[in-house]
């Protein structure tokens, strides 16, 4: 898996979005059933929006989706989630996954602190 790691996570999520655009386009019923069902299922309710993210980057981790990864990580990070709590869940991912995990829980890390410098950067600068 080389997606996630360094510079190219950035690119590699805003190309993620941009196909998962045109997989509406293609088939917008299907996508848009499937769009509302993620709003729904991740809205706060007994759990917090943060913690349904963080739940979800851990099954991406486990299931080895790169694409999961670099969307819930960059998710997680916007619903306020801290570094501590990104990579205690990588670690919740490993205990699940494995060996596999562990493999992918760098990659989770690697997304993680690509990101958290992006943002860090873009809040300095409209500073």
């Amino acid at each position: 898996m080389t997606a996630v790691v360094g510079k190219q996570n950035r690119a590699y999520y805003k190309q993620m979005l941009g196909l998962m655009e045109q997989l509406g386009q293609a088939i917008p019923k299907t996508m848009g059933t499937y769009n509302r069902l993620h709003r729904v299922t991740t809205a706060d309710g007994a759990l917090s929006f943060k913690v349904k993210e963080l739940m979800a980057l851990a099954i991406g981790i486990s299931v080895r989706c790169d694409g999961c990864i670099a969307y819930h990580i960059n998710q997680s990070l916007q619903a306020g989630a801290t570094y501590e709590e990104i990579t205690e869940t990588i670690g919740v991912a490993i205990l699940m996954g494995g060996g596999p995990a562990v493999m992918y829980g760098c990659e989770a890390l690697a997304a993680l602190e690509e990101l958290q410098a992006i943002q860090e950067e873009q809040a300095e600068e409209s500073e």
